[in-house]
């Protein structure tokens, strides 16, 4: 592809690794100017998760770039460009495409989502009412004496074509794709029901179905409006600075990695990067919910679509758009939408087989009441009611509706309430599995402690010399990438110690730095690096650093000291593990650190169990070794260290926005403001969730069973059937949405 940028490189990848991975996917066909986009499928494919794992790789394509694509073979791929249609297929024989299905899909635009989705939950709320309100005017209009027998019948009619409208448009179109499912059932019974003159039950049981299905969209409308939240948080315009050092005003989606962008005060850092000049404070609420301002310096990353607070900053660009923080964030929410809960594969057989079942059985009912017990098949007598009254109640009670909305309705919920508080659950088998988990592993560094080393001391030999000693480290440190020097830095700052004026600096891998000042020569580092000539015998009567402390020391010709340094436990952890311990989960510490620091930090906080000194493949046979003894163990990490025992866990669970990208990619669950105590409100709310679930199946279940035996008796009336299995339907939409209003406080005191 001659013709073809870098730009257009990094679409067309995005395109071949989604058709790569997608199994059944052939071909994808894409029109930018209409705004349409087509796949091609072989066989059985989800297509709600093709659409939210589609959304992402759209939403940043941009129509010039695929505009100038060309014919051309492309990782394996066949690339053609047809009247500004691109299209991308694997290869394939030539009679395959007859086979395939072009399906359309959505080119997704956040807001137009939302507003979609309100306008649809508020669209069959207005019919639902409208059918309420036509209902009890019938029942009304039925009750006086003078009302004709057609006035009350239209009044009916109306509620009935308002109440099953949406019913209607649903059964079509899956009529036209050859499946049944629940809407259809509805309409046949109401159908039958206006057959034997049962006008109001036919009305009553469509209003039940039309508030219900209301509900249920309310329940998806709450979750994209959390999406969209942070979405709209993504700033769309970059200011970029050129080399002749103007600045140039860009799409934020054509930004480079190495571009330099100028931020100014109350404006948003428009994509993940890191300041090279200027300090300032930024608001980070929006991306990990923390509420205190989070201070930037030179060297400091920060993260698109958060706030710089007041500081004018010039930032290097680390991530594309698409690969940003919030971007991860948001597709994790929209993927969660679509992964299935394990107790949701249940529920979803009850589909079009289900529904054929469902049809056999009231069939085979009403000729064994008609033909073997001799019912009248159409008349209803003061005895008994008809064999095909009989058999539309049936139909009714046997319906799944509430049964297929238990499950979906509370993990949308929980989704939606955990979304609100910075905990991203990637989908509903996440929140199931989280409640189930009897073992907690945790890494140390950045988990149970923050990650952040801190300066604790300042020691001078002789002792008088320790501002000398802050001066000449941080005057070196300050041109350190490294944790260590980040944290000197801020230390001397608070302190008012200002770096000197640098002559020379060499940066000596693994050891420390070497660089020249107004005093000197002067080294700052590890002991090791110190451990020469004479020096080398004074150094080893100092004692090393205390247990949990790490030591950088410096030496001039006029000045010698070291820094301590020690890493914060998390003000939360100590609570969190005595909860959890008070819960029966048994906790464990995995860690790469000395034996001795890992056992300090074990006993302060309470950890049960210690394993020390392990590398990555370690932490996994340690997860592995639990799984044998029949244990669900549950990882919490944050760092790329993390991610193999991250993957090996029952359920994976990522420390913050800040946790590193190979974290982010395994976990199933994201605590995004770095709060440990985040973990006992993720596992609380999983907890909810299933308990709601096993109310809403035992309501659902235990309405079809004992109704529909009532019925094959006879004994149910057309109208209790209806009110009993619509009546289900909407406890169970109802029971869920209380997950949406449960506060946090509630789930951290359960």
């Amino acid at each position: 592809m001659a013709d073809s940028t870098p730009q257009d490189r990094l679409w067309m990848d995005a395109l071949a690794d989604f058709l790569l991975e997608q199994q059944g996917v052939e071909a994808i066909r894409l029109n930018p100017e209409e705004r349409s986009v087509q796949i091609a499928t072989l066989g059985q494919v989800d297509a709600e998760m093709l659409q939210a794992q589609l959304n992402q790789v759209l939403k940043a394509l941009d129509a010039e770039v695929l505009e100038k694509a060309q014919s051309s073979s492309f990782s394996g791929l066949q690339l053609t460009s047809d009247d500004g249609e691109l299209t991308l297929q694997k290869p394939s024989c030539i009679t395959a495409p007859r086979f395939w299905k072009w399906r359309d899909f959505e080119w997704p635009e956040a807001e137009e989502i939302e507003r979609q989705s309100e306008e649809e939950w508020k669209a069959m709320a207005v019919q639902a009412a409208i059918c309420g309100a036509a209902l009890v005017a019938g029942f009304v209009a039925e009750k006086t004496v003078s009302s004709p027998e057609w006035l009350v019948h239209s009044i009916f009619g109306v509620a009935i074509l308002s109440g099953g409208w949406d019913a209607a448009k649903e059964a079509w179109e899956n009529i036209r794709e050859r499946r049944l499912d629940v809407h259809f059932l509805m309409l046949a019974v109401a159908t039958g029901a206006v057959a034997i003159g049962a006008w109001e039950e036919g009305a009553l049981l469509l209003f039940l179905f039309s508030t219900s299905g209301a509900l249920e969209h309310y329940v998806l409308h709450r979750t994209h409006r959390e999406i969209n939240a942070l979405t709209k948080s993504a700033p769309k315009i970059a200011r970029v600075i050129l080399p002749d050092g103007r600045t140039e005003e860009r799409a934020v989606s054509s930004l480079r990695v190495g571009d330099v962008l100028q931020v100014r005060p109350a404006e948003l850092f428009p994509v993940d990067g890191t300041v090279t000049k200027g300090e300032t404070a930024a608001d980070e609420s929006t991306l990990t919910g923390e509420s205190l301002p989070i201070d930037k310096a030179i060297g400091g990353s920060v993260f698109g679509g958060t706030l710089n607070l007041w500081g004018l900053v010039q930032m290097r660009v680390d991530k594309l758009a698409t690969q940003s923080a919030l971007a991860k964030i948001i597709t994790m929410i929209q993927t969660a939408q679509h992964l299935r809960a394990p107790s949701q594969r249940f529920t979803d057989r009850f589909g079009t087989n289900y529904t054929l079942l469902t049809l056999a059985t009231v069939v085979i009912m009403f000729l064994v009441w008609w033909l073997a017990l001799s019912v009248p098949p159409f008349e209803n007598t003061e005895v008994s009611k008809s064999a095909f009254y009989r058999s539309m109640t049936l139909l009714v009670v046997m319906s799944p509706c509430a049964l297929v909305l238990s499950i979906p309705s509370a993990i949308l919920a929980a989704i939606a309430w955990g979304a609100r508080r910075g905990i991203l659950f990637r989908g509903g088998a996440a929140i199931e599995k989280l409640a189930e988990v009897d073992v907690i592993a945790m890494d140390k560094t950045g988990t149970l402690t923050e990650g952040n080393l801190r300066v604790s001391l300042v020691e001078s030999f002789p002792p008088g010399k320790e501002d000398d000693v802050l001066r000449l480290c941080v005057t070196l440190d300050a041109n350190s990438n490294h944790p260590i020097a980040h944290a000197i830095t801020r230390y001397a700052k608070e302190k008012g110690i200002e770096p000197e004026e640098l002559l020379e600096f060499h940066s000596i891998p693994g050891q420390g730095l070497r660089g020249l000042t107004k005093d000197g020569v002067t080294y700052v580092g590890r002991r090791e690096l110190m451990n020469q000539g004479d020096f080398a015998n004074w150094l080893k009567d100092v004692p090393d650093a205390p247990l949990g402390f790490s030591e950088v020391w410096v030496l001039n010709a006029q000045t010698m000291g070291r820094v301590l340094l020690k890493d914060e436990i998390r003000s939360g952890s100590k609570a969190v593990l005595a909860a959890l311990a008070k819960e029966g989960v048994r906790t464990v510490m995995l860690t790469g650190d000395r034996r001795a620091a890992a056992v300090q930090v074990a006993e302060e906080l309470g950890v049960a169990d210690v394993r020390a000194g392990l590398h990555p493949e370690d932490k996994v046979s340690a997860i592995r070794e639990f799984t044998l003894e029949g244990k669900k163990v549950a990882m919490v990490g944050d760092g790329v260290n993390d991610a193999p025992s991250l993957a090996a866990a029952y359920v994976s669970i990522a420390m913050g926005a800040r946790g590193s990208d190979a974290a982010l990619e395994q976990a199933d669950v994201v605590l995004m403001q770095d709060k440990i105590e985040k973990l006992l409100s993720a596992r609380h709310i999983s907890e909810r969730a299933r308990s709601i679930i096993r109310q809403n199946l035992a309501i659902s279940l235990g309405s079809v069973i004992i109704m529909a035996v009532a019925s094959l008796f006879g004994i149910v009336p057309l109208s209790l059937g209806v009110l009993t299995h619509e009546g289900s339907t909407v406890v169970v939409c109802l029971n869920s949405l209380r997950l949406l209003f449960v506060k946090e406080e509630e789930t951290e005191l359960s």
